[in-house]
């Protein structure tokens, strides 16, 4: 009890501060507001179950004139920790490259929107979103990197009932984008538990066996779970270390612990900038600048939440205990009811960052994409090959030059420790 209390008191649950809000916060002010009652929100959850939440082709521009000043958009999330970090710290002046502060964006759709449109050269996104714009809107776009692995979890309100994946029938579950691996892992759990997973209006009256599937920004997640408008989500951090802290939530299980070192967030740039000779020196120091401060990031965690935080840089609106916790609170003892960690063995942390893009990996989320039950038209997937989008869809060539001249990298624990480090068997387990 007393180690237990210790680890409250050192990660913040509980934390009292006024200034850390759901219900009022204008950064995250959507359709959620202070008044916000259950039917207000159904009405708004019908509409985006209903949509597909992702731009038409119509919205994508043209490339404008090449401009090497890197320009960021990120949502706020820990998965952006290493581009924020690159600017901060100065890695991308130190390979001669001007970098400008990254810009804020709430949701992934917006994100890909303003990406598209050329507003940003250098972003993260959801690993299966380069694959929707790629194969279905045709386009050009290229993985370059994995921005980091793990780093999400499933979260259920404690009042929820749920303790069990086969507890989430009859409720109502949301992920931060079709295209996510969130999606995918959640209902990869779900359907091996016997539940169903199903993309209706809030409304609609679900089987027993049936839980029913909405996407909401990250920022809105805490907030419809405190008001018990959803029963849980599974998102990045740090909205699930808010959501344990303000939202009455607890964490059901780490998804890192399902997938050994998964990907999540990757490097996204324009097919251009990836594939264009002229611009190769500046994409190799972009991936330099990168990869310099994932290995950074790891060893130096308590610094750079603090950096990240509302009480540092500002580029996440947190305070510092929200995004220690986030980067640093992986405890199999005190997540045991329920058991979020059955893998300790793995040696994962709740959040880790390397760059390497693995084929295998890349490969398994196109394999189980054909799988997850999505909206909007997702024909293209039928004849859409795994081996085809690894080699198409992703450059190796930047992110392997970088990390071969920064072994550190091998350090990460979602890299194999023995054998060749750019080759690993996926290792998934429910």
């Amino acid at each position: 009890m007393k180690k237990q209390k210790q680890l409250i008191d050192k990660y913040g649950e509980g934390i009292d501060d006024p200034q850390l809000v759901l219900d009022y916060d204008p950064l995250f002010s959507n359709v959620l507001g202070s008044g916000v009652d259950r039917r207000d929100f159904l009405k708004m959850g019908s509409l985006a179950a209903l949509s597909s939440l992702v731009p038409s082709a119509a919205t994508f521009a043209q490339e404008k004139k090449w401009d090497p000043v890197v320009r960021i958009g990120y949502i706020p999330i820990t998965d952006a920790a290493a581009l924020l970090v690159a600017h901060e710290l100065g890695y991308f002046k130190k390979e001669g490259i001007d970098s400008v502060r990254p810009t804020l964006i709430r949701g992934w759709s917006p994100l890909v929107e303003a990406f598209a449109s050329h507003r940003f050269n250098l972003t993260h996104m959801l690993i299966p979103i380069p694959i929707w714009m790629r194969y279905n809107n045709k386009y050009p776009l290229k993985i370059t990197a994995w921005d980091h692995t793990n780093g999400s979890a499933i979260i259920v309100h404690k009042d929820s009932g749920i303790n069990t994946p086969k507890d989430f029938g009859g409720k109502q579950f949301a992920v931060p984008y079709w295209y996510s691996i969130h999606n995918i892992v959640s209902q990869k759990i779900m359907k091996e538990a016997g539940i169903t997973p199903v993309i209706r209006p809030q409304t609609a009256k679900l089987g027993p066996n049936e839980c029913n599937f909405l996407v909401l920004n990250p920022p809105d997640m805490p907030p419809a779970l405190a008001a018990k408008s959803i029963d849980g989500y599974c998102v990045a951090e740090p909205f699930n270390a808010l959501g344990e802290i303000k939202a009455g939530g607890k964490v059901l299980r780490f998804t890192g612990d399902v997938w050994k070192g998964h990907p999540c967030c990757v490097v996204v740039m324009h097919e251009a900038d990836a594939m264009d000779p002229d611009r190769a020196a500046w994409a190799q120091g972009v991936h330099n600048a990168v990869i310099a401060a994932q290995i950074h990031l790891g060893e130096n965690r308590k610094e750079m939440a603090h950096m990240l935080s509302r009480n540092g840089k500002k580029y996440l609106p947190f305070p510092k205990k929200v995004i220690e916790r986030a980067m640093l609170f992986y405890d199999p003892a005190y997540y045991n009811n329920p058991v979020a960690i059955k893998h300790p063995e793995w040696g994962m942390d709740r959040i880790n960052f390397q760059s390497w893009p693995y084929r295998s990996a890349t490969e398994l989320v196109v394999s189980d994409l054909k799988k997850t039950v999505l909206t909007g038209d997702a024909g293209f997937l039928d004849n859409l090959t795994p081996e085809h989008v690894a080699d198409d869809l992703v450059n190796y060539d930047f992110v392997k030059k970088a990390l071969e001249a920064n072994p550190k990298w091998r350090n990460d624990p979602s890299v194999p420790s023995t054998g060749d480090p750019y080759t690993r068997v996926e290792v998934v387990e429910l």
